[in-house]
C-alpha cells in the first residue's frame, strides 16, 4: 500500500462556506487541503465532504488522520525535520 505525501506538518484551520468539498488524500495537490487531480495514476482517491452551513474546521494536511478529512492531532507524532 502506498503512503500519502505529507503536505504540511500542521492542519489548515479556517472558516469554510457551505458547499461540497473534495479533500486531498494523496498529499500531492498544489491546492492543499483540496484535491486538484494530482492523485491520477495512484491508488488514492479524494474524500468528499459537505457543509450545510459555514463552519470553522481543522483539515488534515499530514494525511495521517484517522478521521479524514479532519485533523485528529496525528501530526504531533511526526518526527521533527532536521535543520540544515
Amino acid at each position: 500500500m502506498a503512503e500519502a505525501k505529507i503536505a504540511r506538518d500542521k492542519p489548515i484551520v479556517d472558516k469554510f462556506e457551505a458547499g461540497e468539498y473534495w479533500w486531498c488524500a494523496c498529499g500531492r495537490s498544489q491546492n492543499q487541503p483540496f484535491c486538484d487531480g494530482s492523485h491520477a495514476g495512484t491508488e488514492f482517491q479524494p474524500i468528499r465532504f459537505d457543509l450545510n452551513d459555514e463552519k470553522k474546521l481543522a483539515l488534515c494536511c499530514c494525511k495521517m488522520t484517522q478521521t479524514p478529512p479532519f485533523c485528529d492531532g496525528s501530526h504531533s507524532k511526526l518526527k521533527p525535520k532536521k535543520k540544515v
